[in-house]
């Protein structure tokens, strides 16, 4: 199945969304009544615990409306982050009521001949929540699925903790109700390391991204292969990757032949870059950067090679100023030395002796230099 667009993807998301808000609305509404008519705190706190889903859920909604909003000049990456701020704001969220529940249970098992009566309503209130939360779980983790979205995924999980709260609710009431008082604050302790838990993995896997934490070795072999695959292209000796939201981000430093011209180097890099694009859907964007062999072998760190200007102000000076160019010298930097290409014109060439003694002259002063490792002298016709 083809994935969404951008725009499309936001509004499968909110649509989910608002479904989670509807069920959320109504099953609040009626913990809290029934509750407090079958003298269920229990059931209460639920209700309670389900409002928090409506807070995660606005921030949702928000984070997926902006999310989508198209790269701007301070955003050049787009604005996919604010799905990850959300995630790590819903983990928090879920670990503070995973803690809550850990406490309030620990409270409730030091008083437990405190504990009202409980109204048989409220044993099958929890038992529709259950299944309305259950049911909404599966709902929104298939959503969350199909669009690739960790939110989204956060919002599901965050249900199916809502889900094993009311189960918890369910066997309390259920056990109070057989005389068994103690079962409710017990599995309430159960549940609420579980759903602390839960969110403590949200959060960190939020925070991983946060600080552009790479995507599994796996997926960067594969990535790898589809790089050093492209033609032109003799080595990938560094690749990182970073994930914004449910994409991917590449940086690769690709090797090729240091004699090619600036613009097949170019063009191998864009050609490297839609490779990676086309064959990886989740990725984002590649920035390929063009690196001679140069890197690969890897320089002494002895000698610091000239930069252009010096260069031809050296040619000028090997070649005399009497001597003419026929076209700006072509320079490759290979290793740890230099080679240049020097144009000559063609009819300056005729003369034998005197191209010989050129030859000489500038083959003595490549031996004598610390950066040279050839001039060539190449004959052509003036433009």
């Amino acid at each position: 199945m083809d994935e969404p667009h951008d725009g499309g993807r936001a509004r499968e998301a909110q649509r989910a969304t608002w479904v989670s808000i509807a069920v959320n609305v109504v099953l609040t509404v009626f913990q809290i009544a029934v509750g407090l008519f079958a003298h269920a705190q229990s059931l209460v706190a639920d209700g309670m615990h389900t409002l928090s889903d409506l807070l995660g859920d606005f921030m949702v909604m928000y984070a997926s409306r902006h999310g989508a909003n198209p790269a701007d000049e301070r955003h050049p990456y787009g604005h996919g982050r604010y799905e990850t701020a959300a995630s790590m704001v819903l983990g928090l969220v879920l670990a503070g009521v995973g803690g809550g529940f850990l406490l309030t249970a620990a409270l409730r098992l030091q008083s437990l001949e405190t504990l009202p009566e409980l109204h048989q309503a409220a044993l099958w209130m929890a038992l529709l929540t259950l299944a309305g939360k259950e049911g909404l779980f599966r709902y929104m983790l298939a959503v969350a699925q199909r669009l690739r979205s960790p939110m989204l995924v956060a919002n599901a999980w965050h249900a199916r903790a809502d889900a094993a709260s009311s189960l918890v609710v369910a066997v309390g009431i259920g056990g109070s109700l057989l005389g068994y008082r103690f079962l409710e604050p017990l599995a309430a302790a159960l549940v609420g390391f579980m759903i602390l838990r839960m969110g403590a993995m949200l959060a960190y896997e939020a925070l991983r991204e946060l600080i552009d934490t790479g995507v599994d070795p796996d997926e960067v072999a594969k990535i790898r292969d589809t790089v050093t695959g492209t033609c032109g292209v003799l080595d990938v000796h560094e690749l990182r990757t970073r994930r914004m939201a449910h994409r991917v981000l590449v940086d690769a430093h690709v090797r090729v032949d240091p004699r090619i011209s600036v613009s097949e180097g170019h063009r191998i890099a864009e050609l490297a870059r839609s490779r990676v694009r086309a064959g990886h859907p989740d990725v984002l964007d590649v920035l390929v950067h063009v690196d001679t062999e140069e890197d690969q072998l890897g320089s002494s760190g002895r000698v610091v090679l000239p930069g252009r200007t010096a260069l031809v102000e050296e040619i000028a000076e090997i070649l005399g100023h009497d001597v003419p160019q026929a076209a700006p010298a072509v320079f490759h930097y290979v290793g740890d030395r230099i080679e240049a290409e020097v144009f000559l014109p063609f009819d300056w060439c005729a003369d034998p002796v005197r191209l010989e003694a050129l030859q000489q002259r500038v083959h003595a002063r490549v031996d004598e230099s610390p950066h040279w490792g050839r001039i060539a002298l190449m004959c052509r016709i003036a433009p």
